[in-house]
This record gives C-alpha cells, structure tokens and sequence, in this order.
C-alpha cells in the first residue's frame, strides 16, 4: 500500500506490516505499540495455534512415546499433552520444524525434514491470508485502532503472488533493512545459536549439495544439524535481502535497524513511518 505522508497522518484505522529477518526488530516494535491502541498480529503464533497445532503436538507425543513411562500414560489416556504457544514463546513451532542431519544428534532425513518445511510453508502462506480477517476482528470485536502485522522472516521466501496482494491491499509493509554492523550481528547470533528455519526447496536442494561436497558427506544422516544451520544462515541472509528489497519497492517503504533502534514509542513509530513514506 502506498500512501502520501498527508494520507498515512488522516488514515484513522492505521495498518502496517513488518518486513524483515528475525532479529532486526519487528517483535520490539510491536511490543512497543501493543502498549497503546495497537492489535499485534504474530503470524508465527497464528501458524502454532491454528494450522500446525496438531502437527506439533503429534510430533511430542511421538517423542513421550519413546518413553515408557509416559507411553503407559498416554496408552491409558491417564494424562494429556497440549501446546502453550503465545506470542512470546513460540518455540513449539521451531522445534516442529526441525533441523537436518544426524537423528542422533537430533536431526531430521531430508524426506522428513521436507515434508516438514511444506507443511510449514502453506501454514504461513493461510496465516498472512488471515490478515484481513483479524483486522476486522480487532476493530469489531477488541476494539483496537490500529494493526501491526509482525510477519515472520521467511515471508519473501513463500513465492505466494496471494500472499501479496493481500498485505498490499489491507496494510502498509515496511521493511526493515538491517544495516552492516547489525548484518554481522545477526550472522553471529545465529552461529552462536542455530535455530530452525524455513528455505525454499530450490535454495535447500543448491545448498545442501554444495555443503555436502564442502564437508565430504556421502549421507544427511551424516551431517551435524548445527553445524549446517551455521553454515547456511549467511548465506540464506545474503539471498534474502535481494528478495525484500524487491518487496518494498514494489508494496511499501525502507527503514534500516539502526532507525528502528531509536523508536521508544508510539509517536516515534508513526514519524518513523512518515519519514519512510516521504523518501518514497
């Protein structure tokens, strides 16, 4: 959605998207607005408590299973298992998700590991289709003003034309664009913790072959599901921003992390956003 500065000041339901990796401050941004009249949309919560919540828990209760102490319980139906995702702890939907690799050292065959990032795929894909729906939700029901879409970092990888032309029509999309200093910072956070996280299949079959050549690896089960993860976020970083940039130069507007750093407040936000839209 594109606006004039004169536009997004006299627009009385304001609505925003934010674009960007993991890590550059989407999530503090909606923290800060969620203080004042703002209904924060996470559609990483969305994705756990709606469209993966059962895949999820099955993927627990088949580990309690291993266990026969908790198999006996869940035999005989003497205890249950449930999800308590929220929208500050989503690590359910992480650790569903997985990591390549070694199954003895917790990694998942790349069938498995496929299937898995598929199912990831066209949940995060139903999740932004969502949009609409919990816009008018917050107004109507919650009562909120305005609606801040924190969408998750693999957004520019769903390749969903749908996708996008919901975001445009219903909320301004902001991308923030992470300078050098925090680019580094991002990579080795990431190094320092590997964490699960969505490719698409095209870039995962290039990669993975090319890492398999790099480490000697006849096999996946081979490989250390860390270590791959370390190796292939930078350069999964690098593929992505070309991807964003397009986003926002097409839908919306640029801020980099070292603005967003500066934003305390909801009046920061809103003449953060003002500065956007008048560089055009």
């Amino acid at each position: 959605m594109k606006l004039s500065v004169d536009a997004f000041r006299a627009w009385e339901n304001k609505r925003i998207t934010l674009l960007g990796m993991s890590g550059v401050g989407k999530t503090r941004l909606s923290n800060i607005l969620r203080r004042g009249n703002w209904f924060h949309y996470s559609g990483d919560y969305r994705i756990g408590t709606r469209y993966l919540d059962e895949a999820i828990l099955d993927n627990i209760k088949r580990q309690a299973m291993t266990i026969p102490f908790l198999r006996d319980l869940l035999q005989s139906d003497s205890i249950y298992i449930r999800n308590n995702i929220t929208v500050d702890h989503l690590k359910p939907v992480s650790t569903f998700m997985g990591k390549l690799g070694n199954p003895e050292r917790g990694g998942l065959s790349l069938t498995e590991f496929k299937r898995r990032q598929n199912l990831h795929r066209e949940a995060e894909i139903a999740a932004f289709k969502d949009v609409p729906q919990f816009i008018r939700k917050a107004q109507d029901i919650y009562g909120y003003q305005h609606f801040v879409n924190d969408a998750g970092g693999s957004l520019c990888e769903l390749d969903d034309q749908g996708v996008l032309d919901v975001l445009d029509a219903h909320t301004l999309i902001l991308y923030i664009k992470a300078s050098e200093d925090d680019e580094r910072e991002l990579i080795r956070r990431a190094e320092a913790d590997p964490k699960p996280l969505y490719y698409r299949e095209a870039f995962l079959d290039e990669q993975l072959a090319e890492y398999m050549r790099e480490r000697t690896l006849d096999y996946v089960a081979l490989i250390d599901p860390d270590d791959f993860v370390r190796w292939v976020f930078p350069r999964l970083f690098y593929a992505r921003i070309p991807r964003y940039e397009a986003i926002a130069a097409r839908y919306g507007y640029t801020v980099t992390t070292e603005e967003v750093a500066e934003v305390q407040s909801e009046t920061d936000f809103l003449a953060l956003i003002e500065r956007a839209v008048a560089r055009g």
